[in-house]
């Protein structure tokens, strides 16, 4: 059973986001069970804060036990000022009114519940004969002292899932390195282009069967995020039919038509992003909507790191096509696939043959990164001072497109929507 409302025309209001939480609490029975709460980091948007508090005044007076998990993946963890505001709640609320209320970050490398073992044959068939492998199920352990799992997440276009929401926030968010790397891998092999904006996909049948693995009863709140914190949609129910119905409408909010492709992309990313593996969302999101032989200008003058957890591997690997990776299988092979899949994503779609690399389109980062740095890991570097912005608005008849909110809103040139076919050949791994 789904409760829920979404609108194309309008925005819920904070009476009709709150009804819908307490109507969804209501529908999963959780009077006397032991909930944990997964909510997204902050490198997600959506009224979190409201969600928070709302599930959290409902809960802890039905509820035998109410704490939360933060669904970070490999993202850094969130110390105790940030996690504050992300929740909206002060550090005196925390000790007082939230005193119950345990908190905990993820860590995908520690502190792991084994599930089970999908088979070598099951990956097989659920990758279409790309992988053949078994995949050892972990996650965070904490799952296993809880009666209920309660997701409470955005649903966007997703370069890996093809959709964001739903089960993601089990898998990867709080699972082992494992679901990680094959995830990932999978979603890079099939590559962006084809696999954003695609509600069923290879990587969302993997984690929705990781997810029957699980022991205890699942429910999911699906957001579908209009303006940032603003929600066109709130849906609840089992995971799968609340992500599925979120995506439609996500379809229909989160995706911009344009008529031709353009050949400068300026993608001006919000504070939420810290480093570049999280603002990589300023390619993944305009990629289709970049003609062949364009460049996309990630423009974040705040960010100074390729990535806090994965830096030094990214410094080592750089960013390649897909096809120089597998090409180079042997020499990348103690490479955490994860990694590699975001390096791929971020330079995009493209050749490799006879020795020489052809990207479709050129990644230039306007941010802190230095130029050495980015010429290293081969990417293309411009100043952030000297892009004033105001100068590439408004410019989308000659062919350039900026922008101003980058990282959610999906990017598609009319008439090459999902119907774009799988070629075999193309995504073996």
């Amino acid at each position: 059973m789904l409760v829920g409302r979404g609108y194309t025309d309008r925005r819920l209001s904070t009476e009709e986001i709150q009804a819908i939480l307490s109507q969804g609490v209501d529908q999963a029975n959780l009077r006397g069970r032991r909930v944990l709460l997964i909510l997204p980091d902050g490198t997600r948007s959506g009224p979190i804060a409201l969600c928070f508090r709302t599930l959290a005044d409902l809960l802890m007076v039905t509820a035998a036990q109410m704490d939360v998990l933060i669904a970070l993946g490999t993202h850094a963890p969130m110390e105790a000022p940030r996690l504050y505001r992300h929740l909206g709640i002060t550090a005196e609320e925390r000790v007082t009114r939230y005193e119950g209320i345990r908190i905990y970050n993820h860590d995908y490398l520690s502190g792991l519940a084994r599930l089970g073992i999908l088979s070598a044959d099951e990956i097989a068939e659920i990758s279409g004969g790309r992988l053949r492998e078994e995949l050892c199920v972990e996650i965070n352990a904490l799952v296993q002292n809880y009666d209920h799992i309660l997701i409470c997440g955005p649903v966007f276009p997703h370069e890996i899932m093809g959709f964001s929401g739903g089960h993601k926030y089990l898998f990867p968010g709080i699972s082992g390195p494992d679901v990680i790397d094959l995830s990932h891998w999978l979603g890079a092999l099939l590559t962006n282009l084809w696999t954003i904006g695609r509600q069923d996909t290879p990587v969302r049948a993997l984690i929705d069967r990781a997810a029957a693995l699980l022991p205890c009863e699942v429910s999911c709140f699906s957001m579908v995020v209009a303006e940032h914190d603003a929600l066109a949609g709130l849906f609840h129910g089992p995971p799968i039919l609340s992500q599925g119905t979120a995506a439609e409408l996500s379809e229909r909010v989160n995706i911009r038509w344009v008529q031709r492709p353009y050949h400068t992309v300026i993608s001006v990313m919000p504070a939420l992003y810290d480093d570049l593996w999280t603002a990589a969302k300023g390619m993944y999101k305009v990629e289709p909507a970049v003609a062949d032989g364009g460049r996309v200008i990630i423009h974040a003058p705040h960010i100074d790191e390729i990535s806090y957890t994965h830096g030094a591997i990214l410094d080592q690997i750089g960013y390649h096509v897909r096809d120089y990776y597998l090409a180079h299988s042997e020499r990348f092979s103690h490479v955490p696939r994860a990694v590699m899949a975001h390096a791929m994503l971020v330079k995009g779609a493209g050749t490799y043959a006879g020795g020489l690399e052809k990207p479709r389109v050129d990644v230039i980062l306007a941010t802190r990164i230095p130029p050495e740095r980015c010429e290293r890991v081969n990417l293309g570097y411009l100043d952030p001072n000297a892009l004033s912005l105001s100068e590439w608005s408004d410019r989308e008849d000659e062919g350039i497109l900026l922008v101003p909110r980058a990282g959610e809103v999906l990017y598609r040139v009319a008439g090459e929507h999902s119907s774009r076919s799988i070629d075999q050949e193309e995504v073996n791994g």
